[in-house]
């Protein structure tokens, strides 16, 4: 294990160890877990602080692995576009009934999904945390959500033509 992939575990020990929060892991987002997308984004974000050298790289990775710390459930009586809106808030109150989230990890995980968002980004590790969760849903929904989908699609071609045999 490198020195930096260490450093990374050892910042988020804690919450990976959080049951509730390995619940993600049965959580489909971007074609993947939101676990898994929440663990790349947050590393992305450790790598992108740490090398620009923020005070609060520590800091902001925790809150990047906790930006989407919400359920489907949480969710489900809403369209696709209120989800967007409304989740970034879902996740700071899940996260703050387990951790002390200080200001800026609020205004990291509230203000992620700007500008669809209802809270605008006041620290540059929150414009980081922007800007490297969608890097990264843009990688996973070209590499594993278009698959899936297509995938889906070959199977239902594939029962069509069996069917009119």
């Amino acid at each position: 294990m490198t020195k930096s992939k260490a450093e990374f575990s050892m910042i988020i020990k804690d919450i990976e160890k959080n049951e509730h929060f390995q619940e993600l892991d049965h959580e489909i987002h971007h074609g993947i877990s939101r676990y898994g997308h929440s663990y790349r984004v947050a590393y992305g974000v450790y790598l992108v602080t740490k090398n620009l050298k923020f005070k609060g790289y520590q800091e902001a990775t925790r809150a990047a692995l906790l930006h989407d710390f919400y359920f489907n459930y949480q969710l489900e009586d809403k369209n696709e576009r209120e989800k967007f809106i409304e989740h970034p808030s879902i996740a700071v109150l899940n996260a703050s009934k387990y951790y002390d989230l200080s200001e800026m990890q609020k205004n990291m995980i509230e203000s992620h999904m700007f500008p669809t968002c209802k809270v605008a980004p006041k620290y540059k590790e929150s414009i980081c945390l922007t800007l490297v969760d969608k890097i990264v849903a843009l990688y996973e929904m070209q590499r594993y959500k278009l698959g899936m989908k297509l995938g889906v699609y070959l199977l239902f071609i594939l029962n069509m033509i069996t069917l009119q045999k």
